[in-house]
């Protein structure tokens, strides 16, 4: 059988500058902590990701995990125990070129007091929640790196996608969001959105009113929200 290429070194190169620059960015903000969370980027059929037990704030591009399209670990520091769920991710939504996984403090604090359904974590309460975001469905608990919650994961997005709402994120319950797109921009975007949005509603006692039909329906047609 014929292995894929590898990445050009100056690509690997790229993606490592990148994931370095979004984890000291998400440290820096209080998205993450410790080594809470994890980062990955494809590059061509490879992934790389950052190792197990690594602090976002303080990686180091040299020991970053880079992975073959069939799991083979290729250099690099151990890869983290969410590989699993970053390569299932990206064969169900191609377009999942970069995948973040962060404990942020307000979305798994949602998770604590409750969710606003098990399909939609939160209620659309903003223009750009609904556009920026969309559907976020809560995964049930399973321990970090269980094998299980990928099953999960690609199941919702690939029912969201068959109902013409593609999903770009899914809460895990005490465990917080996994959040995903064509670049780091576009995954950031959607994760500062997400927490936001559980901030505004825990500080309002989880009291605000969903945005109404009518307003939900001229988003779609005139946005294209995936609502």
């Amino acid at each position: 059988m014929t292995r894929p290429p590898a990445p050009a070194a100056d690509e690997v190169d790229q993606a490592r500058a990148e994931i370095v620059r979004v984890g000291t960015s998400l440290f820096a903000r209080g998205y993450v902590h410790a080594s809470a969370g994890n980062i990955s980027a494809r590059i061509g059929d490879s992934h790389l990701i950052t190792p197990t037990d690594a602090a976002l704030g303080f990686l180091d591009s040299g020991r970053l995990a880079l992975v073959d399209a069939a799991g083979e670990h290729l250099a690099g520091d151990r890869p983290s125990k969410t590989l699993t769920l970053h390569r299932r991710i990206r064969a169900a939504d191609p377009t999942a070129r970069f995948v973040l996984h962060t404990h942020s403090t307000h979305l798994v604090a949602l998770t604590l007091a409750g969710v606003w359904s098990q399909h939609d974590v939160l209620p659309p309460l903003t223009p750009y929640y609904v556009m920026k975001v969309g559907h976020v469905p809560l995964i049930p608990y399973h321990r970090p790196g269980d094998p299980r919650v990928a099953d999960l994961v690609t199941g919702h997005i690939t029912d969201h996608a068959a109902h013409g709402t593609p999903i770009r994120a899914v809460l895990l319950d005490r465990l917080g969001p996994v959040v995903w797109g064509p670049d780091a921009a576009s995954a950031l975007a959607v994760l500062e959105e997400l927490e936001e949005t559980a901030r505004l509603w825990l500080l309002t006692d989880r009291r605000p009113e969903p945005l109404p039909s009518p307003a939900l329906d001229e988003l779609r047609s005139v946005f294209g929200a995936r609502w």
